[in-house]
């Protein structure tokens, strides 16, 4: 009876291991990830950034300059461009030909004197405060001689600082201003390009002289001086005389 419940016990026990082993197994696939037969297993894919390939930087070839004409060369050039002749019609010269002195022509208000004085001048007061068309008193430094001289605007001082025209009216009218009409006169008479403060004596000095005739006292000057002779006579078509020219030309090629 013994070896019977003893039998019995062993019966169940072996029942009871059975029973846990299959439970194990059954909890074990329903926790286990499915995986597709004959398909590899293999890690999430990773996304790789794409990396743009290096450029060296490429320099940047500076640009070409054009040649620079020396301002020799192409002053030279303009006086070469000048019709060469003997002037003519001194005689019929008029001041009055060419306008009344120091017009506005540009209608900014003020007269060209002034205008001329605002330019050259420094250490500048006007007569009105806020009102720069009358240059009060100023300092000058002629450039005709290098010296320094205060110009004081009243009926005995003002003419201390007159105004000179590099290519003279009278010459001008020898050259070709004779046939103009008078509206472009009167532009000549008054254009900037052709105007500089001076002092009265070298005004006086040089008169409607050339520059075969006359040059400035400062010879530092000359080179600034037939340039702007060889321009003024550019821009209006003026001719000048054989003497002119040499002169001209002996110095400019020279700056």
């Amino acid at each position: 009876m013994k070896k019977t419940a003893i039998i019995v016990t062993a019966i169940v026990l072996a029942f009871i291991v059975a029973f846990v082993s299959l439970a194990v197994v059954l909890t074990f696939h329903a926790i286990a990830p499915h995986a597709t037969p004959g398909a590899p297993v293999t890690p999430d894919a990773v996304e790789t950034p794409t990396i743009a390939p290096t450029v060296a930087p490429t320099a940047t070839e500076a640009p070409i300059a054009a040649p620079v004409q020396s301002t020799t060369s192409s002053i030279v050039e303009a006086l070469n461009s000048l019709y060469i002749e003997d002037g003519s019609n001194a005689s019929t010269y008029e001041r009055d030909l060419f306008g009344n002195p120091w017009e506005d022509v540009d209608n900014n208000g003020c007269d060209t004197r002034n205008d001329i004085l605002n330019r050259d001048l420094i250490n500048i007061t006007y007569k009105t405060p806020g009102n720069v068309c009358v240059v009060q008193t100023g300092t000058l430094i002629d450039p005709y001689t290098g010296t320094t001289i205060n110009f004081i605007r009243g009926s005995g001082t003002s003419i201390a600082v007159p105004i000179d025209h590099v290519f003279p009216l009278s010459l001008s009218w020898q050259h070709g201003a004779d046939e103009w009409d008078a509206n472009t006169r009167v532009q000549f008479a008054n254009d900037p390009m052709n105007l500089i403060a001076t002092t009265q004596f070298e005004n006086s000095q040089k008169g409607d002289s050339s520059p075969s005739e006359w040059l400035p006292a400062d010879a530092s000057y000359h080179c600034e001086y037939l340039t702007d002779f060889v321009l003024v006579a550019q821009k209006y078509n003026l001719s000048i005389t054989f003497n002119d020219y040499d002169v001209a030309h002996d110095i400019l090629i020279n700056c």
